[in-house]
């Protein structure tokens, strides 16, 4: 067989995505799918550090829900990253890519654990915009998977919110 042939064969193989969203629409949710991952990565990145570096009176408190919720994070990316998958696209995966595309500021050196929390609280309330952000293409294309998928991650991302700022209470 023929590099020309064998070349062309390959090409052939891939089948084209009909799920019933236009690849236009398709691109758009990709777009807001990939913003929301860089988002949801940096708050990773950004809650594992606060988990190794938090000190102080409510050292144990915060360790541990720093904990749940980087490990809460790393199975969500992984939900989304396979979600730009299922739509047909690469998900971006470096730093590089992240950087370009998170809304989420990093944190320089190590603040005090009430700066922590309210760092924390930003970056989850800016995950919540930014999914919510998505939405539009997500209902004018009819993508209820990406739907339920936002829904989740806007409810988790609020409780925590929540729940990080109950602890600033009478501070």
């Amino acid at each position: 067989m023929s590099k020309k042939s064998s070349s062309n064969k390959m090409k052939s193989a891939a089948m084209p995505i009909d799920i019933g969203i236009k690849d236009a629409d398709r691109k758009k949710i990709v777009d807001g799918l990939s913003r929301l991952l860089a988002d949801s990565y940096t708050l990773y990145l950004k809650t594992h550090n606060f988990h190794w570096n938090v000190t102080g009176p409510m050292f144990q408190t915060l360790h541990l829900m720093f904990e749940t919720q980087y490990t809460e994070l790393a199975l969500a990316v992984d939900l989304i990253a396979e979600r730009i998958r299922s739509l047909g696209y690469p998900a971006p995966g470096t730093y590089k890519e992240f950087a370009r595309l998170t809304s989420i500021r990093e944190t320089d050196g190590v603040p005090s654990a009430t700066d922590m929390i309210k760092g924390l609280i930003q970056g989850q309330e800016t995950v919540v915009r930014t999914a919510r952000s998505v939405f539009p293409a997500v209902d004018k294309a009819g993508d209820e998977a990406s739907a339920d998928l936002l829904t989740q991650r806007m409810q988790i991302h609020e409780k925590t919110a929540w729940m990080l700022r109950s602890l600033l209470e009478g501070k």
